[in-house]
This record gives structure tokens, sequence and C-alpha cells, in this order.
């Protein structure tokens, strides 16, 4: 594919001497129902949707998620074509393919076990690459239909439009030994721009070590064109101190205003989502620079869910929320030491019940404009890249949003390591002045949660 369809092929490529001509992609379900809009994005080519996919994207529609919002999307545009001439003969689409959809006629020539819906796609799939001479491609999400495709001698792709393509993840940070003169003058407080950091991104950390004493160590951030030191925060954000460097850059970038996106990633245990919470209610309850702390995150369950849970709309998403809570709990706990025990639960009730403090699931973010306030958005691993683009649209004057997440910890089935909204944005943003992102390297929440996060 070119242009906007950018798609790389796997397993069974195209023939070499089809490799730039015109040609057929079939549509899998799970491509339309992780990007509706992969409908118009394979340019010159034509597009074949199966109707046992239209079956399938019906039975989804009316989810109240966004796969079922998705679902929605796929239906009017198909109807919307549908207005422009016969589906069944085929409709032009902007980037001059065309796009049908083809019905099922039953294969003979092999032995299909069973019925599955998946069998039926492959049976369209197989009969077309019969037809046009191979010139046809499955766009599958779906790593078994792309082996089942492999075996039948049909070609496969992954749909890539929305999915990275980098050979290193963005990290925010870089480590360099340098010569031990150098580290001085930087700690002695000169300007070095000239001398290092020139190919560094907006918001990129620099860590200069000395190449005599591995001790002495030098942290810059480039903002704006020069490196400025990193502030230390020796007295804590709201009764919370930095365990490590990361740490130490993740609070550099939520405590400055400039910088109103940041993204934190990195191991479970981390302390993603405490920094970004500690940081929250630092400017929210004691600068009162923003007048709100809104905290939301997917609801993904870990492992088999437990059905439906009793009982009103706040006994049902406290599961959800609970480690929200914890981290709250925690803070207001370490800040408000000297205090009596109970003192913390009061203040901490007191601005949710005033809604100073709002912990809700991501679902009722949509159509809401957000100004002025403090978003955080946590487990931000499990969204898709339209829906992290929906939380950041609904971003109003003066808001901070905060994404956190493990890309290593993914409960959507629709996303992986690459093509999850976090990560996505990671590499979308990092060239931007406006964004910032630090990945945290080492766990901090105990010796034992870390080993864990890191052998299993």
């Amino acid at each position: 594919m070119t242009g906007r369809g950018d798609s790389v092929a796997e397993d069974a490529p195209l023939p070499s001497h089809l490799a730039h001509a015109r040609r057929t992609y079939v549509l899998d379900t799970n491509v339309l129902l992780y990007d509706p809009n992969a409908l118009f994005v394979f340019d010159e080519h034509d597009v074949v949707i199966p109707m046992t996919v239209i079956e399938e994207i019906d039975r989804f529609k009316k989810d109240v998620n966004e796969t079922g919002r998705n679902a929605r999307s796929v239906s009017r545009h198909l109807d919307a074509l549908r207005a422009r001439g016969s589906l069944r003969e085929g409709v032009e689409l902007p980037g001059s393919g065309r796009l049908r959809v083809e019905s099922l006629m039953r294969d003979e020539e092999i032995g299909w076990v069973g019925s599955s819906n998946d069998n039926r796609i492959l049976q369209v799939v197989r009969r077309l690459h019969a037809s046009l001479n191979g010139a046809v491609a499955l766009v599958t999400r779906d790593t078994n239909m792309r082996l089942k495709c492999d075996a039948l001698g049909v070609a496969t792709e992954d749909y890539r439009h929305a999915r990275l393509d980098v050979d290193e993840q963005y990290t925010g940070a870089r480590y360099e030994v340098v010569d031990d003169a150098l580290v001085g003058r930087v700690l002695e407080g000169e300007a070095v721009d000239g001398l290092v950091g020139a190919d560094l991104l907006p918001n990129q950390f620099l860590v200069l070590t000395s190449d005599v004493d591995p001790k002495k160590t030098a942290m810059l951030r480039f903002k704006r064109g020069k490196l400025r030191p990193v502030a230390r925060f020796r007295d804590g954000v709201f009764g919370l101190n930095a365990r490590n460097r990361e740490q130490l850059f993740a609070l550099d970038l939520l405590l400055d205003d400039d910088v109103p996106l940041v993204t934190l990633s990195g191991l479970a245990g981390g302390g993603k989502t405490l920094l970004a919470v500690a940081c929250g209610l630092q400017r929210v309850v004691e600068d009162q620079a923003y007048r709100k702390m809104l905290i939301s995150r997917p609801i993904f369950p870990l492992g088999r869910d437990i059905g439906f849970l009793p009982g009103d709309v706040e006994q049902k998403l406290n599961p959800w929320m609970k480690p929200i809570m914890d981290n709250l709990e925690l803070l207001f706990t370490r800040e408000r030491g000297a205090r009596t025990r109970g003192g913390h639960d009061t203040k901490l009730s007191q601005l949710v019940e005033r809604r100073v403090i709002e912990v809700e699931p991501l679902t009722y973010i949509r159509g809401r404009s957000i100004p002025n306030q403090w978003l955080i958005v946590d487990e931000a691993q499990n969204l898709t890249p339209h829906e992290i683009k929906t939380v950041l649209t609904r971003a109003g004057e003066r808001t901070k949003v905060i994404l956190t997440g493990d890309p290593q910890q993914i409960d959507n089935p629709y996303v992986d390591g690459l093509s999850n909204g976090l990560t996505y944005t990671i590499e979308r943003f990092k060239d931007a002045e406006l964004a910032g992102h630090i990945t945290m390297r080492k766990g901090e929440r105990s010796e034992l949660a870390e080993l864990a996060a890191r052998v299993m």
C-alpha cells in the first residue's frame, strides 16, 4: 500500500510481479472494530467487505463501549457509500479505489471444518485469490487468520495504519559518559548547549556521567532549545520524594505548566500513577493552580471477569477505581503524617464531596470539555489511538493531561505493544514542545514487585 494506508506485509506477501499493481484488500472484522476509518486508507486499491463481516459488525453495534461506537461508525460509513451506488457492484472511494460487499458462495473444493465466520471470510478471500490471479490480500489483526491464509497460499497483512514501525521505542532520556571536566562545568552552572545536546528532542532528558567518577553526574532537560538543570525537589511533592532519576525526571515534567501533555510508561510499581496523583494534589489542592483533578481509567478486567456487580453506578465502579483511591489515601496519609491518623480521611472525603477530586471511568469522557483541570488517564496502554485522540481533544484551556501505563500489561484484545494508544502517543508527540515523556526503568513498590516485573 501507499500513502495513508501504508501496511507492511507479514507471513504470505503478494507475488513480486504484483507488488506495485492495483490490488484488492479484504478487511476482517477486527480491523474495522479497531479503526472504522480503515475503509478509506487503502488509496488506489480496491476494498472488499465480506457479508460475514457486516453480520459480525451488527452484533457489536449495541455495545456501550468503544467497540460498539466503532461498529456503528462502520455501519454509517457503509450506508453513506450505499447512497452513492451499489455496494454489490462497487462504490468509488476518495483515493480512486472501489469498495464492494462480497456475499458468500460456498466453496466445495476444500473440506472446511465447521462453518465459523472466520472460515466464511477465508472462503471469500480464496475465491477472490483465484479470480484475481493472486492480486488480493486479507487484512486482519488475527494471528490465526494469517496462519490459515499462509496455509492456503493467500497473501495476508496485519493492519499497520495505526501501528508504529520503530526500531527502538522512545524513552525520554539519554545517558552519556563524557569528560570529567565537562560534567564539572555543567554542575557549576555553565551553559554547554553548543557542546552537547544538539540532536536532543524537545523535553528530552540528558544524564552526563563523568568518565572518571561514575557517581559524578549532571542531569539536564532540553527545553525550548536550551539545556536546563533538572530540579531536585528535595522537600518532596505532597509528602512524596523521588527514589530514582526517572522519578525525578517525571516530577520535573509534571510540575512544569509549559508541558500540557506528559506520558509515563514503564515497569509495574515504577510510581507512574502515584507521582501523577501526588503532583496533581500539589498543584490542585495546595497551589490551587488548577480547578480540579480528574482521574480516569478504562474498564478492563485482569483475567476472568466476575460478571455483573450489584448496586448503583458508584458501587459498580468502586472495584475498578479502587487502585486510584488507594493512591489518594496513601498520599494524604504521608503528607498529613503529623496530624491524627483519621485526619487524612476527612480531608480526602471533603475534597471528593466538593468535586475538587473526581474519579470516574473513561467511558464518560466523550463529548465533554475539560478546561483548567489536571487530567490523569491511568492504564492508558489499554486504549486505542482513536480513544487517546478523543481524550486529548477534550482538553480545554490550561488543562494538563497525564497518560500513564505499562505497554507490557495489555488487557485489551484489540491492541498490542506497538498499536496501543499510549505507545502511539509517545512516538507521535516526541517532537512536540508541548509534550514530554519518561520511561520508568526501575520498580519501587517493593523488591519482590520489581523482581516479578523483570523476570516473569
